[in-house]
């Protein structure tokens, strides 16, 4: 089973675009600059790290902003995209485009938002200074997020990757399988 989902997922990057490629690249290179500034993995003076980023920080930044990049272009739509269904009328099948609301199951599309959202949130978390992160401080003072969330931190990263892998594989394997089609007007007779 996890197998079909990896070739599904796979043969529905193969399918994309240019558009869906050129915003996978632009969506992750502001992934990683908002999330490498806003946790000093980039050094700037906006923004100030009490601990030194770890040796992991890096890989794990890179890797969760391309998986957040793939995963954006993922909402994306191809233009000139079409699915066709046939309903018919009286025992005349009429090749009509099905509208987008109908008969269309999108928990599992849904589901891939959400681990996405959880993933990017746990990533943050992960790569982002212990003691600078305010939720820890006050929850668990400066000693404790120390003592107690900087070790959580590789976990965190962990979680987060698998968390974006799923929401990405879960969403390429939709539109392989699934497309969403496109509304065209109707012609009149």
């Amino acid at each position: 089973m996890l197998i079909s989902y990896l070739c599904e997922a796979t043969q529905s990057l193969r399918m994309w675009g240019t558009r869906r490629i050129v915003v996978a690249i632009a969506a992750a290179g502001v992934s990683a600059f908002i999330i490498g500034l806003s946790t000093v993995l980039i050094p700037n003076s906006l923004f100030a790290r009490d601990i030194p980023p770890e040796w992991w920080d890096y890989p794990v930044w890179i890797l969760m902003s391309i998986l957040l990049g793939l995963l954006i272009a993922t909402y994306i739509r191809e233009p000139g995209a079409q699915v066709k269904g046939s309903r018919g009328t009286k025992g005349v099948a009429d090749e009509i485009p099905t509208p987008v609301d109908e008969d269309v199951d999108d928990k599992p599309q849904r589901r891939g938002g959400a681990f996405g959202t959880v993933g990017g949130m746990l990533g943050w978390f992960a790569v982002g200074c212990p003691v600078c992160n305010k939720i820890a401080l006050l929850v668990l003072g400066y000693t404790g997020a120390l003592t107690y969330f900087a070790p959580l931190q590789p976990v965190l990263a962990v979680l987060s990757v698998l968390l974006l892998l799923v929401a990405v594989v879960v969403r390429l394997k939709g539109q392989f399988s699934c497309p969403v089609p496109t509304r065209e007007r109707s012609r009149l007779p």
